[in-house]
């Protein structure tokens, strides 16, 4: 009986240690967040970068609709004359029509594919401005000795935050910009006052 009530109470004092210590080692834990949506979206250069991208997705989209629509418009063409036509003129036509729609799915893969143009150009654009912005994150989390810095914008679900642990502006601070909001309210300060992004 009295092995039975030792092991109870050293289990209590074992769970009640555990808890203290893991409650003490969370306080000890510093951490902020920031929106790297947020501060990409306040970035000029970030900003060129995305609609250079998005001219450039738009004119190769347009080009494969043009293609689809002229196979489109190829099969309804063989449709409507299949009965003018005799068997080895329709089976050039198909031919003709399958081709082609394997060359505008080749385009396609070729621009928008996983690796494809769309995918470099980005890597070549976007990638630079983002190894920026978290060299800029790394040097405030070291400077406020902070454990872990979230991204309020990526996938992780924060039902509620206290913007006293945002560091986005910090972040915007550190990378020379000024963010928009604070323009607005402040006379002296413009777009034009923007400090050259590299």
């Amino acid at each position: 009986m009295k092995t039975k009530s030792i092991l109870k109470s050293m289990a209590v004092l074992l769970v009640l240690f555990l808890t203290t210590g893991t409650a003490n080692i969370a306080n000890a834990q510093k951490w902020a967040y920031v929106d790297t949506e947020y501060i990409l979206n306040q970035l000029t250069d970030y900003k060129a970068a995305q609609k250079e991208l998005d001219q450039l997705a738009e004119k190769w989209q347009a080009e494969v609709d043009a293609k689809y629509s002229q196979i489109d418009k190829m099969y309804k063409d063989l449709v409507a004359e299949k009965v003018l036509l005799n068997a080895e003129q329709v089976k050039e036509r198909e031919a003709e029509i399958v081709k082609i729609e394997r060359e505008a799915k080749a385009f396609q893969q070729e621009k928008f594919g996983y690796e494809g143009e769309l995918f470099k150009k980005r890597e070549q654009l976007i990638k630079p401005i983002q190894d920026r912005v978290f060299e800029a994150i790394q040097t405030i989390a070291t400077r406020e000795n902070l454990d872990f810095i979230f991204d309020k914008s990526g996938d992780m679900l924060m039902l509620y935050t206290n913007a006293k642990y945002d560091k986005s502006d910090e972040v915007l601070g550190e990378l020379g910009v000024t963010p928009l909001d604070e323009r607005k309210n402040d006379p002296d300060s413009s777009e034009d006052n923007l400090p050259e992004e590299d």
